[in-house]
């Protein structure tokens, strides 16, 4: 959407408002949008410039948690509330005193995901890919992690489609008067008049020509003070800063190379900023990383890297050329994937396929690699069923740096050790495990479990269709080339926040509501401090902005 922000850089040193909302992100877009509907005067604060406005859900998939939807039962899926919130509780896992105000968000999430949420979605004019995907698949049992059906439903136009209309409400509100943006206004102090959170200052940094994700500067020109009745923060997590990663990674053993999957400007430097005023910041040792990073040919930021959303076909390896075990296969685990590659000492792993299920499996995550559903191209997105030509998938397999092609099992091995200039890689080791796979495929039945699973995704019609290739022999010619793929590890979501409870009141350490602070999105662990615990569900992010936006819209606006 075009913006229209009026005097967005003006730098002004007095900011008045009865809403002040730091971040304008998804969340941060959603809780102003909510409050100016409800009649309130917001300001709404960033430090980037005005092209990133919608932070990291413009680059987003699109994808949202929802359950027994129209979608679903036209694909004959089979869902309920109860069915959803087993499968989220056993992902959750949660086991902290800590927890408990999580839980309550978790439970009320899934009740909003299994009911208002898709007409609400719809009365704003945002539309459904009507073919669900199935993220999480889990594979652990029926108490283990995992969606036990599919739920990740696509927002026809991606993450922008997503972001248009709060936005629009928003600039809608700076036409009136009543809304005003100030970009490269960094917020580095929470103001407080007699107990009660009463505004933000910081400094005005100097303007910016950064495009959308690219670093920015942050030379200050001059100083802010913004008051207001109710303060919502909406800054976001700590995926774009890697020291805080890894400060804060479980074990303390971060992997040594890491790729982004979110602009530098995702800090979390407001964090501890709220955690001085007395808010308990919680979970910071949960996170959601992917194992699945390739390094973008084409980056807008620092270390820019795209995540594979796989097909469960492809052959997993470790460093060493080991398969990952049962049920690591692709699209199961995000989580358990992650851990035991980082466990086996090295931080990188290798999807081996061919052609035939790299063009009908792997998709990419972003709203730019998507350009069919990004810009609703119908004729564009059939493509995607007899996928040929220029692909974003084949202009990875050209241009990426971590694609690989060979003709034979010993090529394909010697070029893997060639790319990670190392000989980890046995080339009679990689020969027998894909014989061995090609075997199961011949006899028609088998004992491997992955050939199981592609059997059984083959049942649900999505899968059958564009996203799961038929059992073949890797090393079929008419299949061919093999491929490699070398998978980073790709930062990306904090799990753990600003701890609130279900009115987006931060809490202090004493579990006491701190008046007149809210908090939102990934910065409150999308509602509660972490509503995911220590897995998440896929399409549960965007949908907790969305929710967590809202809610605290809603209760800052009526404090005031």
């Amino acid at each position: 959407m075009p913006g229209d922000y009026g005097d967005a850089n003006h730098g002004r040193c007095r900011i008045d408002a009865d809403v002040v909302v730091v971040g304008a992100g998804l969340s941060g877009l959603v809780a102003a949008a909510t409050a100016y509907a409800a009649g309130k005067t917001v300001a709404v604060l960033d430090q980037e410039p005005e092209a990133s406005v919608g932070g990291q859900a413009h680059w987003s998939f699109g994808g949202l948690f929802m359950v027994n939807t129209p979608e679903q039962r036209r694909l004959g899926v089979r869902d309920s509330a109860d069915l959803a919130l087993h499968d989220w509780l056993a992902s959750a896992a949660f086991d902290r005193s800590e927890d408990g105000t999580a839980r309550q968000w978790a439970e009320a999430y899934v009740d909003f995901a299994a009911g208002e949420k898709r007409a609400w979605l719809r009365s704003l004019g945002v539309g459904i890919f009507p073919l669900v995907q199935w993220a999480e698949r889990g594979g652990y049992g029926p108490e283990g992690h995992g969606n036990t059906v599919p739920r990740f439903h696509v927002t026809w136009g991606t993450g922008p489609a997503l972001v248009e209309p709060f936005l629009a409400k928003v600039l809608e509100g700076v036409r009136s008067g009543r809304v005003s943006l100030h970009f490269r206004h960094r917020a580095l102090l929470l103001t407080t008049t007699t107990g009660r959170i009463t505004g933000v200052s910081g400094e005005v940094l100097e303007p910016s020509t950064a495009m959308r994700g690219q670093a920015s500067a942050r030379v200050a020109v001059s100083g802010f003070e913004a008051t207001a009745g109710a303060v919502v923060v909406t800054t976001g997590g700590i995926g774009g800063d890697h020291a805080a990663v890894r400060s804060q990674w479980p074990g303390g053993k971060a992997p040594e190379h890491m790729l982004s999957g979110v602009p530098a400007s995702v800090d979390g430097s407001f964090l501890p900023v709220v955690a001085s005023a007395g808010a308990a910041l919680v979970n910071g040792d949960r996170m959601w990383h992917y194992p699945e990073g390739i390094h973008n040919y084409d980056p807008v930021w620092p270390n820019h890297g795209i995540r594979i959303l796989p097909g469960p076909s492809s052959l997993w390896l470790d460093a060493k050329g080991r398969q990952l075990p049962p049920p690591l296969f692709p699209g199961f685990d995000s989580l358990g994937a992650l851990r035991h590659i980082v466990g086996t000492g090295h931080d990188y792993s290798w999807f081996v396929l061919n052609r035939t299920i790299a063009l009908k499996e792997l998709a990419l995550s972003g709203s730019e690699q998507n350009p069919d559903l990004t810009g609703k191209d119908v004729r564009l997105l059939a493509s995607r069923l007899r996928p040929t030509g220029d692909t974003p998938i084949q202009r990875f397999l050209d241009r990426g740096v971590d694609f690989l092609q060979a003709s034979s099992p010993g090529e394909l091995a010697s070029r893997m050790n060639q790319l990670a200039d190392n000989s980890l890689i046995g080339t009679r080791a990689l020969e027998e495990l894909i014989s061995a796979r090609d075997r199961q495929v011949a006899s028609g039945l088998g004992k491997d479990p992955q050939l199981a699973a592609i059997r059984a995704a083959r049942r649900f019609a999505t899968d059958k269709l564009m996203r799961v290739a038929p059992p073949h022999r890797l090393t079929d010619p008419a299949h061919g080339p093999l491929i490699a793929i070398r998978l980073s590890v790709l930062t990306r979501k904090s799990l753990g926040g600003l701890a609130t409870d279900l009115r987006s009141r931060v809490l202090d350490r004493n579990g006491q509501a701190i008046p007149g602070l809210y908090a939102a999105g990934e910065a409150a662990g999308f509602g509660g401090g972490g509503i995911h615990g220590y897995r998440a569900l896929e399409g549960t992010f965007l949908g907790g902005c969305l929710f967590s936006g809202r809610a605290a819209g809603r209760e800052a606006t009526a404090s005031v």
